[in-house]
């Protein structure tokens, strides 16, 4: 295996940290760490020579202008979830270390937007610009101007769905640091139906697909959506029912017309984004990939596999004691 070196963002997240522990043991790859706080990375990044932690914020990026001129590979994983500077980190600053980049040199960017801006059929969504929330407006405009870039036959850009992982030590995903207050309410939930479908895909089976692609850049540009098979909700809680040995007696339906009524009863404030989600319903994909597209073991690719990666323990639930 040739060494490379490679520049990756980021690496303080949940995504960053599965990608940058796996370069570390599974690579000799010469690794460029650029975080904004070094204190938040839990793994040992010096369990081996040949890895460099640059403390700097990415709209500072400019600074490693010679550094970048010399990179085979870049991992740009960072991100800002909607915060006053969404635009300046996830579009000025991303796009402007793209480009600092050597197009002879760099073999390949491999760069993460979301599942979330791309219609069923792997489409960019016309309403994640109009209506998105900042966050979701930063991923379109950014996958509009990187297309436009020298580099961009050079591009893999991944569009990861709902993400799960973190732990001990990693940092938890949004949506796993949820699970356990949300399986509370399977009592309830069991008796519900409803429509609506997703996929799901964890850190380290990204980790796994980012290691694949480092060792085989493409030779054009490639755009991949990141899950498993697609799930469907009324699947979930029959497997979250199951999972917890939790008997469904009989499913009654939530249609939107009681869910809207339900968010005119009780006010329930909704971004114009959130609600057109609610209606949208069916967030699945054409030709998903996970680490088995490649060839490779997948990590985490059943629900039984997400309750019990997330700490739940399996068999009936307890009833919480009283202070």
């Amino acid at each position: 295996m040739t060494s490379k070196r490679i520049f990756v963002t980021g690496a303080s997240g949940c995504i960053g940290h599965y990608i940058v522990e796996s370069l570390i043991q599974n690579t000799t790859h010469e690794l460029f760490l650029l975080v904004r706080q070094a204190d938040k990375l839990k793994i040992d990044v010096y369990a081996r020579p040949g890895v460099t932690v640059l403390q700097a914020d990415v709209r500072d990026v400019e600074q490693y202008r010679d550094l970048l001129q010399t990179i085979d590979c870049a991992v740009v994983a960072h991100t800002d979830w909607g915060g006053e500077h969404v635009d300046e980190i996830n579009v000025v600053s991303t796009s402007t270390l793209i480009n600092l980049l050597d197009p002879d040199r760099c073999e390949q960017v491999i760069y993460f937007s979301t599942a979330s801006i791309l219609s069923r059929e792997n489409q960019v969504l016309q309403e994640a610009e109009e209506i998105g929330s900042p966050y979701i407006r930063s991923k379109y405009r950014c996958h509009e101007k990187l297309s436009k870039l020298a580099i961009a036959p050079k591009l893999t850009t991944l569009y990861p769905t709902l993400v799960l992982g973190g732990g001990e030590r990693y940092p938890y995903s949004h949506l796993s640091s949820g699970i356990a207050d949300v399986m509370q309410w399977i009592k309830l939930i069991r008796f519900l139906s409803a429509d609506g479908s997703f996929h799901f895909i964890h850190g380290y089976d990204i980790a796994q697909v980012v290691g694949y692609l480092i060792e085989h850049p493409a030779t054009e540009r490639r755009d991949l959506v990141l899950g498993n098979e697609a799930l469907t909700v009324n699947q979930t809680i029959e497997a979250a029912s199951n999972y917890f040995n939790q008997r469904m007696y009989f499913r009654i339906p939530l249609s939107l017309r009681l869910a809207d009524f339900l968010i005119f009863l009780f006010r329930i404030q909704m971004g114009e984004w959130e609600y057109f989600s609610l209606h949208y319903r069916y967030f699945t994909y054409q030709n998903v990939v996970c680490p088995a597209s490649f060839g490779m073991t997948t990590y985490c690719s059943t629900l039984y596999d997400v309750f019990k990666l997330s700490g739940l323990p399996n068999g009936r639930l307890q009833k919480k004691r009283s202070s």
